[in-house]
């Protein structure tokens, strides 16, 4: 796990923590956070349950098989299954 050492800043009468934006994005916050009281700290989330919309799911899913090599990149495993012998 990384960590990072934030600065705490005034904020009108409060206090604050500024969040890097790479931090932000890497764990999709948007506008506001779930702040929860743990025995080790304090756990900020996304307010959202963390799911994909389809079309994100659709791109992630697309980058990944381009990652691993296309989409058929596993056919050649497949097509020696046996399944062909098989009468049908």
């Amino acid at each position: 796990m990384h960590s990072q050492t934030l600065k705490v800043v005034r904020i009108g009468n409060s206090r604050g923590v500024r969040l890097p934006v790479p931090l932000l994005s890497h764990y999709r916050i948007g506008p506001a956070v779930i702040a929860e009281r743990t025995a080790e700290g304090i756990l900020l989330r996304p307010t959202r349950a963390g799911r994909l919309s389809w079309d994100d799911t659709f791109r992630a899913t697309g980058a990944e098989q381009r990652k691993r090599g296309g989409e058929f990149s596993d056919f050649e495993s497949t097509a020696g299954d046996g399944l062909a012998a098989l009468d049908r």
